[in-house]
């Protein structure tokens, strides 16, 4: 790691009084959620249109479902990492913060950030196909697959399949902040995902300055202010310290 380039893009956090994050699946990786990309990722067992598409929910919901609550499984026996911790640390000491996230397993929130913008929904959430009643259900295995709402109409995760449009109301946040941050911070994201990669070159252009937290090089790692390789466990812990690490302005 370049240490020189580290110290530089902390002196750029700790002035700033506006940041953004925006965090993909690479940092709760780190806590063994698994991945739908890279080595090991769910795509090398399945086709995404089997599961994570409206259609494949209508054509097979059990099927959705059985992998669904595989990955609640999953997910709950994880436990957020020292990225996960450094970015809450980061939200305690700005005026303006917001943590944007891709993921849908609510390690941000376990970890003790509260400003999260989740832009691809929530799998402890359920839906209802036939009512529309959302409410947040934790169990996890579920104990009926697929699961039922009390009106008796099928319940689906509350996630943003392919072919949805992102939560109006959660992009609208997304891009404010995006365009109002001094610095943008960009963690564990393969950033080839839109719209929400497009976050990136809009924090560019609204004058922000861009730190990619990344284990691989990205499309965007040659073109942004700074970008550092390596895991945001290790990383992020460097970049925002526990002590010493004062509120600007």
């Amino acid at each position: 790691m370049n240490g020189a380039l580290l110290e530089k893009a902390r002196q750029w956090l700790e002035a700033a009084r506006s940041v953004a994050a925006l965090t993909g699946a690479g940092i709760s990786a780190e806590s063994g959620v698994p991945t739908f990309r890279g080595p090991g990722g769910l795509w090398r067992r399945y086709r995404p249109e089997e599961l994570a598409t409206p259609e494949a929910f209508r054509r097979d919901p059990r099927l959705v479902w059985e992998w669904y609550d595989w990955r609640r499984q999953r997910i709950a026996q994880a436990r957020p990492n020292a990225g996960h911790e450094a970015l809450v640390r980061l939200e305690a000491t700005k005026p303006r913060f917001t943590l944007i996230t891709q993921n849908v397993d609510g390690l941000h929130e376990r970890a003790g950030s509260r400003r999260v913008v989740k832009l691809h929904g929530d799998i402890w959430m359920v839906r209802c196909v036939v009512c529309g009643r959302e409410r947040r259900d934790e169990r996890a295995p579920l104990p009926e697959l697929p699961p039922r709402c009390e009106c008796g109409g099928l319940l689906r995760p509350g996630v943003v399949w392919f072919g949805e449009a992102l939560p109006p109301a959660a992009w609208e946040q997304a891009e404010e902040a995006a365009r109002q941050a001094e610095v943008f911070l960009v963690v564990g994201t393969s950033a080839v995902v839109y719209p929400a990669a497009g976050l990136i070159p809009l924090a560019q252009a609204s004058g922000a300055r861009v730190i990619e937290v990344n284990a691989e090089q990205t499309p965007y790692s040659s073109r942004l202010d700074c970008s550092l390789r390596g895991l945001a466990g290790e990383i992020l812990p460097a970049l925002i310290p526990p002590a010493g690490y004062r509120q600007t302005g």
